[in-house]
């Protein structure tokens, strides 16, 4: 009877937290476990017997169906959107390879996704080791491909392990290819995860060559969501436009009744990528820095091949660095080596020109790299042969004879650009004194608070009611809008993993702020030294003393506004918070009904009219909209907002750290416009305005 009573309330906890109401109180007979239920939870117990007879082979393109996750991360709307990145790279492949002017991305009417090319065209002749067509061989074989190097179709590829299209292919419901090659139109098609339908085909004649690939993932796979995202899709390819110098990339969504479109062509390449990123920062100049060149390396034992250097850089007068690598059209989100041989290039040559024209005097420090990246936007391209990536996630370059390559040809062509620009090269470094002197002011800024124990580590602050447990894995710190919210989540908490910290009022916008203004702010501190990790540039992520870091504020204007200063300050402070998914946002209800001696929650407006018809209200039945978190008792908030089994709340990504960077500088920065733009864009999608 105990395990009966115990399967019945996990049950009853799932129905909550599904539909966020008392859903006991609408369905009473869900609550209860039938027998059969029963019986079907016996049979998912394993079998006892573990045998040979228990091992399973996959064949084909079943592993990737059995586990998509290992292939595109997730099921959910970034591994859908991965499926279109793995087509679109095997066409910028074929643009690395010197073969490829113009790729075409459509969204179709039946939320089909079409890439084509006009690249040599997959082959279409018979794979020796597999007996099948090219084409066939890549969308139907693991690991089959030409990018593996020595006798490879490709010198360079951002792909590497030849799964991308029989990857697509496999989590397709259905899959189209179209050749044009050697004169002939080759075509064929897959269905029900990547099964030939017939064999590749010749179905005409041509005088061009490329290839046109159309998928439709499998809804039985996606099953969130099978929608593609415009924007999404056309960022990316802006991206990729911009590493891919003169490559004209197109993106059309034909599912409106006026399809929209978007072409994108540059001739500076990563110049112009700049010039993208600094749009709506001061620049200190017009000139972009920008270096190439391409050096002969020994990359494997006996194996020579050519590394590709290009970057492109421009100060502005911010106080945050945006500096972005990339390696293959690979963005390397972790750094690497590329960047280790740019910042080695650029602390040598500027503080070599500082002392040799005595803009640095001898018994002065050299600058220190953060001093030098302060307000620097650069990106970093590199093409290699053979990367070596930290990881599946390919997001950090581990090749060590890149970063002297790198770090030569940046020192060289950095060396005469300085010698050939003296005004921009004392603009420079006029720039980066200041940030040295910014540095040594925050520093003493923060010794000084240290004294008064607000960073000192071995000091919690007062305000802070901790948790008991010291497992960080299990801890979770809730940043609390004012006191009176926080008495109420103290009270509420599991006081064993849930810490509360109460703000009082709006920290300080550090997009606008100097270093030193925020090292003394009283409640930035207090973040900081509950947080325990420290704060960039010295951020250590293994010494943080919570896993979840929970924002807390009202559903209304100020608590949005709260919102956005933290996201502000732990983006800019305390980047991998965010990038590692520490960062969270709590999602209040902001209905109350109370209806026979029940009280039943809403989250959102939608919840509250299915929960009306539910209960059959009448027009006009009182209900509470919450206001803030503070009219909340201490039992009302665990049960709706803390509680693990009933909770919901929001996980803050960073998918996109150019496009994070762009908002976060547009929406908190000093520049009015793109506030106006944005709210001119955006003013159509508000609801329920709070003025």
């Amino acid at each position: 009877m105990e395990e009966e009573k115990k399967q019945e309330e996990q049950v009853q906890q799932e129905v909550k937290k599904e539909n966020n109401i008392n859903i006991e109180e609408l369905h009473p007979e869900i609550t209860q476990l039938s027998e059969l239920s029963k019986k079907e939870l016996a049979a998912d117990k394993a079998d006892a017997s573990y045998t040979a007879s228990n091992i399973q082979v996959l064949e084909g393109l079943e592993a990737v169906r059995k586990r998509p996750g290992m292939y595109i991360g997730t099921t959910s709307s970034p591994g859908l959107h991965h499926l279109v990145w793995e087509i679109i790279d095997n066409s910028i492949d074929e643009a690395l390879a010197g073969y490829c002017s113009e790729v075409d991305v459509i969204i179709n009417k039946d939320n089909t996704v079409t890439v084509k090319d006009n690249g040599r065209g997959i082959p279409v002749d018979i794979v020796a080791k597999s007996g099948l067509s090219g084409v066939e061989t890549v969308f139907t074989v693991l690991h089959a491909g030409g990018k593996f190097g020595e006798g490879g179709g490709y010198k360079v590829s951002g792909g590497l392990h030849g799964v991308g299209a029989s990857v697509v292919n496999g989590l397709s419901e259905w899959l189209e290819v179209t050749v044009h090659k050697n004169g002939g139109i080759y075509y064929q098609k897959f269905a029900n995860g990547g099964h030939p339908v017939d064999h590749l085909k010749r179905i005409g004649d041509c005088k061009d060559s490329g290839t046109t690939v159309t998928f439709k993932p499998d809804p039985t796979i996606f099953t969130e969501t099978t929608e593609f995202n415009f924007q999404t899709i056309s960022d990316r390819v802006r991206q990729m436009a911009y590493l891919n110098r003169g490559l004209k990339m197109t993106v059309r969504d034909d599912r409106e009744e006026e399809p929209k479109q978007e072409t994108f062509l540059y001739k500076g390449g990563i110049k112009e990528y700049v010039l993208y990123i600094n749009a709506h920062k001061t620049a200190l100049f017009p000139e972009i820095i920008y270096c190439e060149g391409a050096e002969e390396v020994e990359y494997l034992p006996g194996v020579n091949g050519r590394i590709y250097v290009e970057v492109a850089m421009q100060y502005n007068d911010g106080y945050s660095a945006n500096i972005y690598s990339f390696c293959n059209n690979i963005h390397t989100h972790e750094g690497g080596m590329h960047e280790t041989g740019f910042q080695l290039a650029m602390v040598r040559e500027i503080n070599d020109y500082a002392r040799k024209n005595k803009m640095l005097k001898d018994n002065e420090d050299n600058f220190t790299y953060d001093d030098i990246k302060e307000g620097l936007t650069a990106i970093i391209s590199i093409r290699h042969p053979n990367p070596q990536y930290e990881g599946q996630t390919k997001t950090k370059l581990g090749n060590p004879e890149i970063r002297k390559t790198v770090s030569q040809i940046v020192g060289t062509q950095l060396e005469r650009f300085l010698m050939e620009n003296p005004k921009i090269a004392k603009i420079i470094v006029e720039k980066i004194v200041n940030a040295a002197n910014a540095r040594i002011a925050a520093r003493q800024a923060r010794d000084a608070t240290r004294r008064k124990s607000a960073l000192d580590v071995t000091t919690l602050p007062g305000k802070l009611a901790d948790c008991s447990s010291k497992n960080p894995e299990e801890c979770e710190l809730y940043i609390v809008e004012g006191n009176s919210a926080g008495g109420s989540a103290k009270n509420g908490r599991d006081r064993k993993t849930q810490a509360i910290l109460p703000l009082r009022g709006k920290i300080l916008n550090v997009e606008k702020a100097q270093a030193k203004r925020i090292y003394a702010n009283a409640e930035i501190g207090n973040m900081i030294t509950a947080i325990g990790g420290g704060i960039d540039p010295q951020f250590d992520i293994s010494k943080i003393r919570y896993h979840k870091i929970v924002i807390m504020t009202d559903a209304d204007v100020d608590g949005s506004h709260i919102r956005i200063l933290l996201l502000t300050f732990f983006y800019r402070f305390m980047k991998p918070l965010l990038e590692q998914g520490y960062v969270y946002i709590a999602q209040p209800p902001l209905y109350k009904v109370d209806y026979n001696h029940k009280s039943y929650y809403c989250y959102n407006d939608e919840q509250l009219e299915v929960l009306k018809k539910q209960l059959n209200l009448k027009a006009g039945y009182p209900f509470q909209r919450y206001k803030g978190l503070g009219e909340m008792d201490p039992s009302q908030l665990w049960e709706t907002t803390m509680d693990p089994a009933n909770r919901k709340m929001l996980r803050v990504t960073m998918e996109d750290a150019i496009k994070a960077e762009q908002v976060f500088t547009d929406l908190m920065g000093d520049d009015v416009t793109p506030r106006k733009e944005f709210i001119h864009e955006n003013a159509k999608f508000v609801k329920n305005l709070d003025i």
